[in-house]
């Protein structure tokens, strides 16, 4: 991954160093549940303790010439070991450290992605509850619909928001599980008991019936997961990026101050960092149908998906840890125009209330069909003419038989779509 879009914390938990940090983890938790259960001498699980370490560059060096990454770790491993090494890596296969060090490098980015949600989680409340009155117009189909407000189209995120991190909390369960079972996981060269203790010492769920490998429905599930979080945060900047357009103008990204939006035009302020989070949330896309690919794999285990996954997994978690703080970010310092969100209420010339004056003519006793008709046909006076939507309804002599101009007023007034604003926060427990 590029480092443009890499935050240092998440680009450490996949370094190589980190790697082989948690491959280390797991041989020493495995030689300290054989001492445990008396199959190697405590002295010898101290010495190995003690000595155990590795170098990224010296493990590099030797896999030119093993071209097998596991095989170039334990050797440099044992390297600084005596006659203890046979103890390393004794009974077990390459997986068995691959996959439950992986688990562990997964669970730590997925802390990371959480604590991530929760800050933006909590930014969007904050803005919401700010914007809970901050009235605009609510659009279907890109068309002007009724009046909403700003703070609850921030309250439709915030609840996506608080879904994907219980996604998250699911699917941990299913991704920060281990295995030490043997060459195709039947414990023919390994204690299962070590398998268990290894498990309660690295804070790993156990998983129950495997073979050579964890089994990759857990790895396509997280990129599922990730991929709906991409997906909502390419959602809201969307948003963003339409609201900004010259003609509709209702929020604008930070611009700072030196910052450049076109190289010709010095007018332009664009949404770039919207732009980019839009971007990326194709690239997380990509990496989708590879991580469901690697699922079929030849007998127990081939060798399919272990290049694919090396590339979709750390680029996927640390491009969408960076673009949960790039939105993050964008909602603390976003421009909300609150002047052009009533102007723009108005540019219809108040057909945003034809629904009021259809259900209140069918109120009157007017069947729906006709309630409809006799509005309609004013509307597109309205829209045809430029003309307000208000006169054309109280020049309807055929409308005015059933309603008068009290309470037609009483019609055209915006609050009336806000009276339960309120009710929708408190239920979304947003108060």
């Amino acid at each position: 991954m590029l480092n443009r879009y890499s935050r240092v914390e998440m680009e450490k938990i996949f370094s190589e160093k980190n790697k082989y940090q948690k491959w280390l983890e797991v041989e020493l938790a495995v030689v300290k549940a054989r001492m445990e259960l008396g199959e190697v001498p405590n002295k010898i699980y101290e010495k190995i303790k003690n000595n155990s370490k590795f170098n990224v560059d010296r493990i590099k060096e030797i896999e030119k010439e093993t071209r097998h990454d596991m095989l170039a770790f334990i050797e440099n491993v044992n390297e600084n070991l005596g006659n203890e090494s046979k103890y390393i890596h004794e009974g077990i296969t390459s997986n068995d450290i691959k996959d439950t060090g992986l688990a562990l490098q997964l669970g730590e980015a997925l802390n990371l992605v959480q604590k991530g949600l929760k800050k933006l989680k909590d930014v969007i409340k904050e803005n919401a509850l700010l914007h809970k009155d901050t009235v605009m117009i609510g659009r279907t189909h890109g068309i002007h619909a009724e009046p909403i407000t700003f703070g609850l189209k921030l309250a439709v995120w915030y609840k996506e928001i608080e879904r994907h991190q219980k996604r998250l909390i699911q699917v941990e369960d299913i991704i920060k599980v281990g295995q030490i079972s043997g060459a195709v996981g039947t414990f023919a060269t390994i204690n299962p008991e070590v398998e268990e203790l290894v498990m309660n010492e690295l804070g790993l769920n156990t998983a129950l019936v495997t073979n050579q490998i964890l089994q990759r429905d857990r790895h396509a599930d997280l990129m599922s997961k990730i991929n709906l979080i991409a997906s909502s945060l390419e959602k809201f900047s969307t948003e963003i990026r339409n609201l900004q357009r010259t003609d509709i103008l209702e929020v604008e990204e930070n611009f700072s101050k030196g910052q450049k939006g076109s190289s010709a035009m010095p007018h332009k302020k664009n949404p770039i960092v919207s732009e980019r989070i839009s971007g990326l949330a194709r690239v997380i896309r990509g990496n989708l149908i590879p991580a469901f690919e690697n699922v079929n794999l030849w007998h127990e285990r081939d060798l399919t998906h272990s290049s694919v996954e090396r590339i979709i997994l750390p680029d996927s978690l640390i491009l969408i840890d960076y673009m949960i703080d790039k939105f993050t970010d964008i909602l603390k310092n976003l421009k909300v125009n609150k002047n052009t969100m009533k102007l723009n209420i108005n540019k219809t010339n108040g057909l945003i209330y034809s629904q009021k004056v259809m259900l209140a003519l069918i109120e009157k006793g007017l069947d729906r069909e006709k309630a409809y008709e006799l509005v309609q046909r004013n509307a597109m006076k309205s829209w045809e003419k430029d003309e307000s939507f208000q006169k054309m309804i109280e020049n309807d002599g055929e409308v005015m038989t059933y309603l008068n101009k009290e309470e037609i007023e009483k019609i055209f007034n915006y609050e009336n779509f806000l009276n339960e604003i309120d009710y929708i926060f408190e239920r979304g427990k947003l108060k």
